[in-house]
């Protein structure tokens, strides 16, 4: 038996794709075509694009410092070598882990409430069990937690999929209407192309979270920057279908008013889908949950073997080779969120933090560009991929801080 074991390199190029799938394609998509079509109507899918590229932006800067610097600590490590500054390195860490922790706990509550339609039960005690399932299956040992993200993950692309399936005909239409998805160069249409992007922009994020279980993949210099990339390309690709699927089905407007829009296009053409797609939607939420907790016990474990959090939180299991305290604390953190009811104030904070965390991110490349602007083996991008990205990440960091002051 290992005195101190490392973390287990397991995770493969398809692994990491899944997982980083599962972390971005959430239950938000299955909301975000409607509030989409309501702002941007058929000019939605441009929306998309443009938002994808927006934050394919900051994307390919992790891509490249996961490649320089693969370790489990991710935006704190990548502050910490464009900064060097361990208190800054720390707080960017501990504030990624709080916003994981949060989005997780409001994930798990939306889980239970979404529960409670089906069966009838305590609440404290269904929070308790579903938070003791989550935190076992990530102790049990990454590539098991990570198949198994990879299998939920499978059910949330199915059911777009199906989506896109069911509404084939309707693509037979799209020579009819192919002027609605063509913008003016009037300014009306591209205002309402870059608020709809504006919303987007948030259906593409998960990336950030890839870059943690760095230490648990297989040659990941090349793996790890290539599955961010790969995750991008594919999700971008299936919200553009989605979203023609749905537009070309269904009016932007009706779209707008369904509170479950792709439910509502499944049954246009199949005459039923709101308990389909209620399971699909329960699925991505625990799903998400579910990478979270991986994602802020790594976090954890990553601080800890830099000697910036307490040693014992970076003591990997002899056996499941998994960051056992981190793992643990990370769960109890976990439950005592998920049962406070301030989730909901919480959760509105996260996306400032990372955010802020983006930009700090951003303008460390562009510091360590300086210092070694071409190490070998590494992926690298011209350096305006993270002056541009920094413009943008700093952009929405104020327009989220006026939004939560208007509040």
């Amino acid at each position: 038996m290992t005195e101190n074991p490392s973390l287990k390199r397991s995770l493969s190029l398809t692994h990491l794709v899944f997982y980083g799938l599962g972390t971005t394609i959430g239950a938000g998509i299955y909301v975000l075509v409607g509030e989409l079509a309501g702002v941007a109507g058929y000019l939605s899918l441009i929306s998309f694009f443009v938002a994808s590229i927006m934050a394919a932006l900051t994307a390919l800067s992790f891509a490249e410092l996961s490649g320089r610097f693969p370790r489990a600590g991710g935006s704190s490590i990548y502050v910490l070598e464009g900064f060097g500054s361990i208190k800054l390195s720390t707080l960017v860490g501990l504030l990624v882990i709080t916003a994981g922790v949060v989005s997780s706990a409001a994930l798990i509550n939306g889980f239970v409430d979404h529960l409670y339609e089906f069966w009838q039960f305590d609440r404290v005690v269904s929070i308790l069990i579903v938070v003791l399932i989550l935190g076992l299956i990530a102790f049990w040992g990454i590539s098991e937690s990570v198949t198994i993200a990879a299998m939920i993950t499978v059910i949330e692309i199915g059911g777009l999929i199906l989506v896109v399936v069911v509404s084939s005909d309707s693509f037979s239409r799209i020579g009819e209407h192919w002027q609605n998805y063509v913008p003016s160069l009037q300014w009306h249409d591209w205002n309402i192309i870059f608020a709809g992007s504006l919303l987007a922009f948030y259906a593409f994020i998960g990336f950030e979270d890839m870059v943690v279980v760095a230490e648990e993949v297989k040659n990941v210099k090349r793996n790890l920057p290539l599955a961010i990339v790969l995750t991008l390309v594919i999700t971008t690709l299936l919200y553009i279908l989605v979203m023609l699927a749905a537009t070309l089905t269904l009016p932007p407007e009706q779209l707008a008013r369904s509170q479950v829009p792709l439910a509502a296009i499944y049954e246009q053409n199949m005459g039923s889908g709101k308990l389909l797609f209620g399971f699909i939607g329960m699925f991505a939420v625990i799903n998400g949950a579910l990478i979270q907790l991986i994602m802020a016990s790594r976090m954890l474990y990553g601080l800890s073997s830099q000697k910036q959090l307490p040693a014992w939180l970076s003591k990997v299991h002899s056996y499941t080779r998994t960051p056992v305290w981190a793992t643990l604390f990370t769960t109890a953190l976990l439950i005592v969120l998920a049962l406070s009811g301030t989730v909901a104030t919480l959760a509105k904070m996260t996306s400032l933090i990372m955010l802020l965390i983006f930009s700090l991110v951003n303008l460390a490349l562009i510091r360590v560009k300086r210092k070694n602007p071409r190490p070998t083996g590494v992926m690298i991008f011209p350096v305006w991929i993270p002056y541009l990205a920094f413009i943008v990440s700093l952009s929405f960091v104020l327009l989220e801080g006026f939004h939560l002051l208007q509040k």
